[in-house]
């Protein structure tokens, strides 16, 4: 354990960059500090030694003063060099928190976009920007009250046996229960505890995501969150794990450190009521009521240092479970890029003896797929669900790569093809397109970022945008989202489509597009898909077969293979699958209900 805490202590400076240097400044600055603090206690042992041998006559004790003094200039350094050390702890931590956050979004700008598909986006906004937030109280506090409470304790060990040990051990004894008490709280299996309920914590942020994605759904049918079982489980399993660590593990610990550390007075009576007698006999009676008051005044600060040493504990526990959870953030596959990339040459689309398999699944998604999309093609990919149609058009523009086998563009590997090459080479329009939250203008333009507002406006009114934009008081630079324009999910489609068409690729790929399109909307998408597809390779995922009609090729993959592939006519001549699911088309066209409830 000492070991994992101290690479995970190496991994977060190794995070600070340049600023690395301001930690363990700030450290040095804090061991200082904490030092100077404990000068005002010699100085108050040294104020009752004074006045305990000059007693009655108070006044004849002339140092007194001076000490007074030096008590205060100490313990005012103590403060500034205090904050000094705090200052440079906090601007490594925020630099730290900053890398992290700006090395993980860099790293998984070079993710597969297929990663984002398995991995919610709530998950990994608490990982990186939740996590990476709580390495912050380790690297801006808690390492500077570790090394700060080091120091005291080392200085208060002197102390303790400095004047008389037999009370200095009183001292000690509460200490040493205070610590036994926390370890049994933090360390040991109990530590795998404090992982569990972290891992339960991200389990809860992306059910609550989730959940709250799926709203519109509970709202019409009237459920409520005991509907979301997912999210119910998560809140439970997440109250259950905090529930029990605390009333559990924590309860009698936490008692026994606390008596302990606010009682360490306790200790020393009875140590003080045993050596009293002595100190008559001897004569020394100012001595030991001198040792007793510096012991007495002494024994407050060590429920201040035992309770540094708890939250600076919980705090590396904090950092470690939370480096556990930016690491599947680092660690995300990141695509292979060439080193010396080849140019496709055209536009046409091969898959050669495909096989995918996802992460975790048993069974392959695509098994020995060969197909081929020649240039200007419309090739539309059929089959029942989870028939590997959109897994196959996923690997075109490398969401994921193959398995085994070879996804050609312009006669290339797309795994040799320069990964932004290959993205400007592709445009995909998927069956729920997301907007920002932002003009329309620059919803378009996100797909070329210099064009004109002239070129904006023709690719929306190629998009059949034209009404959607007339109906606006502010136009294209009408803002979507909140505070501004809603707009229904067939006009969100079509805004997508006019990004799709400034982007201008050779290569289009189509997921169900008019999936959720009302039929006013499906008739003006498919005038847009006209203008999209016009002298393009077109690879298109349907359910609706009469959209693939005229498609130049229909693909239909079943279980992961290709179970036949020609024409629409060629296909329902043949007999086979793509002609029963044409069968069954026809028949759902013509049921209805008959109005004596029969069908």
């Amino acid at each position: 354990m000492a070991k994992k805490r101290q690479g995970d202590l190496s991994a977060l400076l190794g995070y600070a960059g340049e600023r690395r240097g301001l930690t363990f400044l700030g450290l040095t600055l804090s061991a200082i500090a904490m030092a100077a603090g404990m000068v005002p206690y010699i100085c108050i042992w040294l104020v009752v030694r004074d006045l305990v041998a000059v007693a009655p006559d108070w006044g004849s004790a002339g140092a007194i003063a001076g000490y007074g003094w030096v008590a205060f200039a100490f313990a005012v350094a103590g403060i500034v060099v205090y904050f000094g050390a705090l200052m440079c702890t906090h601007l490594a931590a925020f630099r730290t928190a900053s890398n992290i956050r700006k090395q993980g979004m860099a790293h998984l700008m070079e993710a597969p976009l297929g990663y984002f598909d398995s991995n919610a986006s709530g998950l990994i906004r608490n990982r990186l920007d939740g996590a990476s937030a709580e390495t912050e109280t380790l690297l801006a506090h808690n390492l500077a009250d570790i090394v700060g409470t080091v120091t005291m304790f080392v200085a208060m060990l002197v102390l303790m046996f400095v004047f008389d040990w037999r009370m200095g051990v009183a001292c000690l004894l509460a200490a040493v229960i205070s610590v036994a008490a926390m370890f049994s709280m933090m360390g040991g299996k109990n530590a795998e505890l404090i992982a569990e309920y972290q891992a339960s914590q991200d389990r809860m942020s992306k059910a609550g995501t989730e959940y709250v994605r799926g709203i519109p759904v509970v709202k019409v049918f009237q459920q409520t969150v005991n509907s979301f079982r997912a999210f119910k489980e998560a809140i439970d399993d997440y109250s259950a794990k905090a529930g029990y660590y605390q009333g559990s593990i924590c309860r009698i610990p936490q008692s026994v450190n606390l008596t302990f550390t606010e009682g360490a007075f306790a200790f020393l009576v009875p140590v003080a009521l045993l050596l009293a007698p002595k100190a008559l006999a001897s004569g020394d009676l100012a001595g030991f009521v001198t040792n007793f008051a510096f012991y007495a005044v002494f024994s407050a600060i060590i429920s201040t240092a035992l309770a540094k040493i708890m939250f600076a504990a919980g705090g590396m526990m904090l950092a470690s479970t939370a480096l556990d959870r930016i690491r599947p953030v680092m660690d995300a596959p990141v695509l292979d890029v060439a080193q010396s990339p080849d140019m496709p040459q055209g536009n046409g689309i091969a898959f050669k003896d495909v096989s995918f398999t996802y992460e975790g699944a048993s069974e392959p998604a695509l098994d020995h797929v060969s197909f081929t999309v020649e240039p200007g093609q419309t090739v539309a990919l059929v089959g029942p669900s989870g028939g590997g149609k959109t897994t196959a058009a996923s690997l075109i523009p490398r969401f994921w790569d193959v398995t085994s086998g070879t996804v050609e563009v312009g006669g290339v590997d797309v795994r040799k093809v320069d990964p932004h090459v290959l993205m400007d080479q592709v445009a995909f329009v998927f069956q729920d397109n997301r907007l920002f939250k932002t003009s329309i203008l620059e919803n378009v333009r996100a797909a070329r970022p210099e064009a004109t507002r002239e070129e904006v406006e023709a690719a929306l009114a190629a998009a059949q945008c034209e009404g959607i934009i007339a109906k606006l008081p502010q136009g294209i630079d009408a803002k979507i989202g909140t505070g501004g324009t809603y707009l229904s999910g067939g006009e969100q489609q079509r805004v997508a489509l006019a990004r799709t068409i400034l982007k201008d690729a050779p290569i289009v790929v189509l997921d169900e597009a008019t999936a959720f399109a009302d039929p006013e909307s499906e008739v003006l998408i498919q005038k847009a898909f006209a203008a999209l597809m016009r002298g393009r390779t077109v690879v298109m995922i349907a359910h609706r077969l009469p959209t693939v009609v005229g498609a130049d090729k229909i693909v239909v993959l079943d279980d992961g293979s290709v179970a036949e592939e020609g024409t629409h006519d060629e296909l329902v001549a043949a007999g086979g699958l793509y002609a029963r699911m044409w069968a069954d088309y026809n028949k759902a066209v013509q049921w209805q209900v008959s109005t004596d409830g029969e069908v």
